[in-house]
Protein backbone atom coordinates (compact mmCIF):
# COMPACT_ATOMS: atom_id res chain seq x y z
CA UNK A 1 0.00 0.00 0.00
CA UNK A 2 1.54 3.43 -0.95
CA UNK A 3 1.72 6.12 1.60
CA UNK A 4 -0.42 9.48 0.56
CA UNK A 5 2.06 12.32 0.26
CA UNK A 6 2.54 15.33 2.16
CA UNK A 7 1.43 19.25 1.02
CA UNK A 8 1.06 22.17 2.78
CA UNK A 9 3.16 22.32 5.34
CA UNK A 10 2.50 25.73 6.86
CA UNK A 11 -1.29 24.63 6.99
CA UNK A 12 -0.13 21.52 8.76
CA UNK A 13 1.72 23.99 11.04
CA UNK A 14 -1.27 25.76 12.08
CA UNK A 15 -3.27 22.90 12.19
CA UNK A 16 -0.95 21.69 15.12
CA UNK A 17 -1.23 24.65 17.20
CA UNK A 18 -4.87 24.39 16.88
CA UNK A 19 -4.75 21.19 18.16
CA UNK A 20 -2.22 21.96 20.92
CA UNK A 21 -4.08 24.83 22.27
CA UNK A 22 -7.25 23.00 22.05
CA UNK A 23 -5.82 20.28 24.43
CA UNK A 24 -4.12 22.85 27.07
CA UNK A 25 -7.04 22.66 29.57
CA UNK A 26 -7.63 19.00 31.11
CA UNK A 27 -11.35 18.77 31.73
CA UNK A 28 -10.72 18.32 35.37
CA UNK A 29 -14.89 16.75 36.02
CA UNK A 30 -14.97 14.56 33.32
CA UNK A 31 -10.88 13.33 34.87
CA UNK A 32 -13.18 12.48 38.27
CA UNK A 33 -16.10 10.57 36.87
CA UNK A 34 -13.45 8.65 34.15
CA UNK A 35 -10.93 8.54 36.13
CA UNK A 36 -8.63 8.81 32.83
CA UNK A 37 -8.03 11.41 29.41
CA UNK A 38 -5.93 11.65 26.93
CA UNK A 39 -4.34 14.07 24.08
CA UNK A 40 -4.04 12.32 20.98
CA UNK A 41 -2.62 13.54 17.68
CA UNK A 42 -5.32 14.93 15.72
CA UNK A 43 -3.88 16.48 12.80
CA UNK A 44 -4.65 15.91 9.36
CA UNK A 45 -3.21 13.77 7.13
CA UNK A 46 -1.57 12.08 10.08
CA UNK A 47 -4.93 11.35 12.01
CA UNK A 48 -8.19 9.35 10.76
CA UNK A 49 -8.70 6.90 8.28
CA UNK A 50 -7.57 6.71 4.99
CA UNK A 51 -10.66 5.88 2.65
CA UNK A 52 -8.57 5.70 -0.51
CA UNK A 53 -6.58 2.60 -1.48
CA UNK A 54 -3.48 4.27 0.58
CA UNK A 55 -2.13 4.79 4.30
CA UNK A 56 -1.71 8.37 6.32
CA UNK A 57 1.75 9.33 6.48
CA UNK A 58 4.34 9.92 9.70
CA UNK A 59 5.28 12.91 10.39
CA UNK A 60 8.58 13.55 9.73
CA UNK A 61 11.83 16.41 10.64
CA UNK A 62 9.99 19.77 11.18
CA UNK A 63 6.19 18.73 11.85
CA UNK A 64 7.23 15.97 14.01
CA UNK A 65 9.80 18.22 16.12
CA UNK A 66 6.21 20.55 16.16
CA UNK A 67 3.97 17.93 17.11
CA UNK A 68 6.46 16.53 20.00
CA UNK A 69 6.68 20.18 21.09
CA UNK A 70 2.78 20.06 21.24
CA UNK A 71 2.73 17.01 23.59
CA UNK A 72 5.52 18.75 25.86
CA UNK A 73 3.33 21.95 25.99
CA UNK A 74 0.18 19.80 27.08
CA UNK A 75 1.71 17.72 29.16
CA UNK A 76 3.32 20.28 30.95
CA UNK A 77 0.04 22.21 31.01
CA UNK A 78 -1.80 19.50 32.67
CA UNK A 79 0.57 18.51 35.00
CA UNK A 80 -0.10 22.23 36.92
CA UNK A 81 -3.95 21.32 37.15
CA UNK A 82 -2.90 17.92 38.54
CA UNK A 83 -0.84 19.05 40.83
CA UNK A 84 -3.88 20.98 42.20
CA UNK A 85 -5.86 18.17 43.16
CA UNK A 86 -3.37 16.92 46.17
CA UNK A 87 -3.98 13.74 45.12
CA UNK A 88 -2.12 10.80 43.38
CA UNK A 89 -2.03 10.69 39.34
CA UNK A 90 -0.45 9.05 36.21
CA UNK A 91 0.99 11.39 33.75
CA UNK A 92 3.08 10.14 30.98
CA UNK A 93 3.82 11.29 27.12
CA UNK A 94 3.55 7.53 24.89
CA UNK A 95 6.17 8.22 22.22
CA UNK A 96 5.56 5.71 19.68
CA UNK A 97 8.97 5.78 17.97
CA UNK A 98 7.89 3.89 14.33
CA UNK A 99 4.08 4.88 14.51
CA UNK A 100 4.62 8.41 15.91
CA UNK A 101 1.00 9.54 14.98
CA UNK A 102 0.04 6.97 18.14
CA UNK A 103 1.66 9.18 20.18
CA UNK A 104 -0.29 10.93 23.11
CA UNK A 105 -0.11 12.15 26.48
CA UNK A 106 -2.19 10.19 28.96
CA UNK A 107 -3.62 10.52 32.45
CA UNK A 108 -5.39 9.00 34.91
CA UNK A 109 -6.40 8.79 38.63
CA UNK A 110 -8.19 6.00 41.15
CA UNK A 111 -7.93 3.12 39.94
CA UNK A 112 -6.95 3.83 36.75
CA UNK A 113 -3.59 4.28 37.78
CA UNK A 114 -2.83 0.91 38.09
CA UNK A 115 -4.09 -0.30 34.65
CA UNK A 116 -2.34 2.29 32.50
CA UNK A 117 0.65 1.33 34.48
CA UNK A 118 0.64 -1.93 32.74
CA UNK A 119 -0.49 -0.89 29.76
CA UNK A 120 2.81 -1.66 27.56
CA UNK A 121 5.08 -5.04 27.73
CA UNK A 122 8.36 -4.25 28.95
CA UNK A 123 10.80 -6.20 26.24
CA UNK A 124 13.81 -8.14 27.78
CA UNK A 125 16.49 -5.73 26.10
CA UNK A 126 16.20 -2.42 27.41
CA UNK A 127 17.07 0.30 25.26
CA UNK A 128 18.26 3.43 25.87
CA UNK A 129 16.50 7.03 24.70
CA UNK A 130 18.18 8.63 22.09
CA UNK A 131 16.81 11.18 19.74
CA UNK A 132 18.13 13.15 16.71
CA UNK A 133 15.76 15.90 16.95
CA UNK A 134 16.35 19.77 17.35
CA UNK A 135 18.30 21.55 20.26
CA UNK A 136 15.22 22.75 21.55
CA UNK A 137 12.94 20.23 21.47
CA UNK A 138 16.13 17.94 23.28
CA UNK A 139 16.40 19.76 25.87
CA UNK A 140 13.12 19.64 26.64
CA UNK A 141 12.84 16.08 26.56
CA UNK A 142 16.08 15.59 28.58
CA UNK A 143 14.63 16.85 31.30
CA UNK A 144 11.88 13.72 30.98
CA UNK A 145 12.99 10.00 32.09
CA UNK A 146 12.17 7.72 29.01
CA UNK A 147 10.96 4.20 30.18
CA UNK A 148 11.82 1.44 26.88
CA UNK A 149 8.42 -0.50 26.15
CA UNK A 150 6.82 -2.46 23.91
CA UNK A 151 4.79 -0.97 20.88
CA UNK A 152 2.43 -3.78 19.75
CA UNK A 153 -0.77 -5.50 17.67
CA UNK A 154 -3.03 -7.76 19.62
CA UNK A 155 -5.10 -10.52 18.41
CA UNK A 156 -7.50 -12.65 20.79
CA UNK A 157 -8.86 -16.23 20.53
CA UNK A 158 -12.21 -14.51 20.38
CA UNK A 159 -11.44 -12.80 17.11
CA UNK A 160 -12.66 -15.36 14.46
CA UNK A 161 -15.96 -16.61 15.77
CA UNK A 162 -17.75 -19.21 14.51
CA UNK A 163 -18.90 -20.62 11.21
CA UNK A 164 -22.84 -19.39 11.79
CA UNK A 165 -21.26 -15.54 12.15
CA UNK A 166 -20.37 -15.62 8.97
CA UNK A 167 -22.31 -14.84 6.03
CA UNK A 168 -20.99 -17.87 3.97
CA UNK A 169 -18.01 -20.37 4.74
CA UNK A 170 -15.70 -18.89 2.37
CA UNK A 171 -15.47 -16.24 4.33
CA UNK A 172 -15.01 -18.01 7.26
CA UNK A 173 -12.61 -19.97 5.96
CA UNK A 174 -10.59 -17.09 4.64
CA UNK A 175 -10.27 -15.37 8.11
CA UNK A 176 -9.43 -18.45 9.72
CA UNK A 177 -6.05 -18.87 7.68
CA UNK A 178 -5.06 -15.47 7.68
CA UNK A 179 -5.50 -15.51 11.36
CA UNK A 180 -3.52 -19.29 11.32
CA UNK A 181 -1.02 -17.68 9.10
CA UNK A 182 -0.94 -14.54 11.49
CA UNK A 183 0.08 -16.68 14.66
CA UNK A 184 3.01 -18.01 12.35
CA UNK A 185 4.94 -14.91 13.31
CA UNK A 186 6.72 -14.28 16.51
CA UNK A 187 4.27 -13.37 19.32
CA UNK A 188 3.72 -13.43 22.97
CA UNK A 189 0.80 -15.32 23.98
CA UNK A 190 -1.08 -15.03 27.25
CA UNK A 191 -4.37 -16.16 28.91
CA UNK A 192 -6.52 -13.88 30.24
CA UNK A 193 -8.76 -14.15 33.21
CA UNK A 194 -11.71 -15.43 31.59
CA UNK A 195 -9.66 -17.75 29.36
CA UNK A 196 -9.59 -15.77 26.27
CA UNK A 197 -6.05 -15.80 24.81
CA UNK A 198 -4.55 -13.14 23.71
CA UNK A 199 -1.41 -12.63 20.76
CA UNK A 200 0.85 -9.49 21.18
CA UNK A 201 3.07 -8.97 17.76
CA UNK A 202 6.07 -6.77 18.56
CA UNK A 203 5.58 -3.30 16.25
CA UNK A 204 8.82 -1.60 17.67
CA UNK A 205 9.24 0.65 20.82
CA UNK A 206 7.18 2.93 23.00
CA UNK A 207 9.12 5.18 25.12
CA UNK A 208 6.62 6.25 28.25
CA UNK A 209 8.22 9.43 29.84
CA UNK A 210 7.43 11.74 32.93
CA UNK A 211 9.39 15.11 33.88
CA UNK A 212 11.72 14.13 36.76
Amino acid sequence: MRTKKIRGHNRIWKDIEKWKNANLKLDLENLKQSERDYAKIWVHPFSGISITNSQNPEPKRETRKRILNGLLDIYESWKKQLDELNESYYLKIWFFEERFSKSQVVCAIGNSIDFYNKTFNIPENIKEFKTDLGRITKNRIENFNWEHRLDEDFMFSTDIGNPDDYENEKEYLEDKKWFNDRLKRNHIKKTLKDGTESYAFEIGKVWVGEKN
